[in-house]
């Protein structure tokens, strides 16, 4: 029976569910909700966020990856896929986590929107003030 690795990664509104399996033919495959890399991240910068965890480890060229996302926009996205990547990285192999851990893949950027208050235009933004 094949071995699935799963990982969660969340970037702002954006979750993906990662999913590891072992490669096979030589060159891995990146699926994200049914769709190759670079049809879903056309940006070349996003697309090298995604692959960075599997370029920074060798050992990452040894799986196939299935990815679903959902919420937020495509760089929270793509940040979101490259921490649940580095994350079922780890678990397959611990000696993994060091170099991953340098880079800061491991690390939950828990910053949010913050909400609007009643009484403000925006979060913090007031109505234009008039004297008279």
């Amino acid at each position: 029976m094949e071995t699935i690795i799963n990982a969660v990664g969340r970037r702002k509104a954006a979750v993906a569910r990662v999913y590891l399996f072992k490669a096979v033919s030589s060159t891995p495959s990146i699926l994200i909700n049914g769709r190759n890399l670079d049809q879903y991240f056309p940006i070349k910068e996003l697309a090298a966020k995604v692959t960075d965890p599997i370029n920074t480890v060798e050992t990452g060229k040894n799986y196939d990856v299935k990815i679903t996302v959902n919420g937020g926009g495509l760089k929270g996205q793509a940040e979101a896929i490259r921490m649940g990547i580095s994350r079922a990285l780890v678990k397959a192999n611990a000696d993994d986590r060091k170099p991953l851990k340098e880079k800061k893949f491991l690390t939950r950027d828990a910053r949010e929107v913050e909400r609007k208050k009643f009484g403000k235009r925006k979060a913090r933004r007031s109505t234009q003030f008039s004297k008279r």
